[in-house]
């Protein structure tokens, strides 16, 4: 089956499953993400299933992706954080959806493969670090939106303050070996309001830098 099949096929399948974002649709269907995964499994990069990628790491489903992109309602001027980098195949959808993404990740040689991929599909919006994702990106806050791609065991409290006033953060939460959920979570004021979305399994939100993996 050709690639333009198969990614008509997964698109299809979104929609059947509840995504109906036609900006988040058209935003995955633009990344190309057998890119974004290694060589030997780009044969099913247009299934709808998680995929490892190198450092013990993994590339969430494509509905997973579509499903907290549509629940983070981005807005063409909205500036979004991004934490856990990973491949940057989420960085890459959110960039076709906002104004600036700025990206943090932890595993120095993620981060250098994720820039190369970016700037090969001619992505020049997003801004990277490599940092503790933990503490967020304080120099730049705030942002209208966050999301998280790495499961906390509770909401941070770091990523919150850097919320703007009415802002959404899209996370999954929940220990590394028990229940997970994505949560969406609101800043009204000087109070948080959380929602619970979807049963997830994500790898977990860790804190500190890995610069030689």
């Amino acid at each position: 089956m050709g690639t333009d099949t198969e990614k008509a096929s997964l698109i299809l399948s979104l929609r059947q499953q509840g995504i109906v974002d036609l900006r988040v649709l058209g935003a995955l269907e633009s990344i190309p993400r057998e890119r974004f995964v290694p060589p030997a499994l780009a044969h099913k990069a247009f299934e709808d299933t998680a995929l490892p990628i190198a450092g013990g790491q993994t590339i969430s489903q494509p509905f997973i992706v579509a499903y907290m992109t549509q629940a983070l309602d981005v807005g063409p001027r909205h500036k979004v954080l991004e934490i856990g980098t990973g491949s940057g195949y989420q960085a890459g959808v959110l960039a076709r959806l906002c104004r600036r993404v700025y990206t943090v990740e932890r595993r120095r040689a993620l981060l250098r493969q994720a820039e190369r991929l970016l700037t090969e599909i001619h992505i020049h919006n997003v801004v990277t670090r490599l940092g503790d994702g933990t503490k967020g990106w304080p120099e730049q806050a705030p942002f209208d939106r966050i999301m998280v791609t790495a499961a906390a065991p509770k909401v941070p409290q770091a990523l919150i303050d850097q919320l703007a006033e009415g802002g959404i953060m899209v996370l999954p939460v929940g220990p590394q070996h028990g229940d997970q959920e994505i949560w969406r979570v609101r800043r009204e004021g000087a109070e948080a309001l959380y929602e619970k979305l979807l049963p997830v399994r994500f790898v977990p939100l860790v804190e500190g830098i890995l610069r030689d993996d």
